[in-house]
């Protein structure tokens, strides 16, 4: 386990900057996630700490020693890739090996280390076969197995669940959480999807256009976002914004009365502290947070009904002709062009 340290990283290429002033700290034996939409720069971040990318300009320090300089087999990282980039001509037990055995260490504790590193991912009956022969979610298990037998201080995944179905998705991420708790190992993963991070991660690190948007455990990202993107990015369905106008700051400026949506709501959790009177501002509602009641303060005309099973998602315009959304457990009799009102929890609704 290491600690890893980024001070003022930054990364160009040419004149695009893609990874701007990154601070942060990751702790040893924590589960970070990187997260954010395609192109935000979460994979060259990751590719900057294991040393397949050179900094523009900043720190790496991972236990306690500076990295910039040194090449990725000196870093004491391993990592596993979006393509599990295995030798087709090697069985798993080859996989495994072959790392150690550039390492010149002998045969006899590299298989120790290949058997053992099996059972952990419970694949002991898997190491003759060839990767042709396994299916996607096995190979990516050899992959993480061919990880594991380095040893590493920290792992890096970048993606690595992004070429699997759904079911198998959500086994290897199962997977791969009972490793962390069982290896407790620091582990950096980069993501795309929203659910991989909120389930996986001691910490999330919102990226978007190269900078941190915020930092933090899960739950206090979901609850407290510190920006519209960051409360848009996390929560499914996303979060409806209603444009309105902000009457009143309270003396604490720690929430406001705001005007939207042809009503007026007091004590809102005020995002930003900078916020005055009249300013135009979003309010920040969770489609979970909206209950039907009759002459509720938000009202809008049903436009889609999805019915998932586990829950219904109603898609509703405003009569500010705002899109919205609306998400329930239970399973609704709503018909597409009925009308329909909400409340909704103003402890739990956010201005930006």
């Amino acid at each position: 386990m290491a600690h890893v340290e980024l001070k003022g990283v930054n990364k160009a290429f040419g004149n695009t900057k893609v990874i701007r002033d990154v601070e942060l700290e990751i702790n040893k034996g924590e589960f970070v996630v990187f997260v954010g939409p395609s192109g935000c720069g979460k994979s060259t971040l990751l590719r900057l700490i294991s040393g397949l990318e050179k900094l523009s300009s900043g720190e790496i320090i991972i236990a306690n020693k500076e990295v910039m300089n040194l090449p990725p087999a000196e870093r004491g990282i391993a990592m596993v890739f979006q393509s599990y980039a295995l030798y087709p001509h090697m069985s798993v037990f080859q996989n495994m090996a072959f790392s150690l055995e550039l390492q010149k260490i002998p045969k006899s504790e590299i298989k120790d280390t290949v058997e053992e590193a099996a059972k952990i991912l419970q694949m002991e009956h898997l190491l003759d076969r060839r990767p042709a022969a396994l299916s996607g979610g096995q190979r990516q298990r050899v992959a993480i197995g061919r990880a594991i037998v380095r040893n590493p201080e920290v792992f890096l995944f970048d993606e690595p669940l992004s070429n699997l179905d759904a079911a198998l998705r959500h086994d290897t991420r199962v997977e791969i959480a009972k490793l962390h708790r069982q290896l407790g190992a620091t582990t950096v993963y980069v993501t795309h999807d929203q659910v991989e991070a909120m389930t996986l991660a001691d910490k999330i690190v919102v990226l978007k256009d190269g900078e941190v948007m915020q930092v933090g455990a899960p739950m206090e990202l979901f609850n407290y976002p510190k920006n519209k993107f960051v409360a848009g990015f996390l929560g499914s369905p996303k979060m409806n914004f209603f444009e309105g106008k902000l009457v009143e700051v309270n003396s604490a400026e720690t929430s406001g009365k705001v005007e939207f949506d042809g009503h007026t709501s007091n004590h809102i959790r005020l995002v930003s502290t900078e916020k005055r009177s009249a300013e135009t501002v979003q309010v920040g509602i969770r489609p979970q947070d909206l209950k039907i009641k009759n002459d509720g303060a938000i009202s809008g005309k049903v436009t889609i009904v999805e019915r998932l099973g586990t829950e219904t998602v109603v898609e509703l315009v405003s009569k500010s002709e705002v899109p919205f959304r609306f998400a329930s457990p239970d399973t609704l009799d709503l018909e597409v062009g009925s009308q329909v009102s909400f409340t909704y929890d103003r402890k739990k609704a956010h201005i930006f």
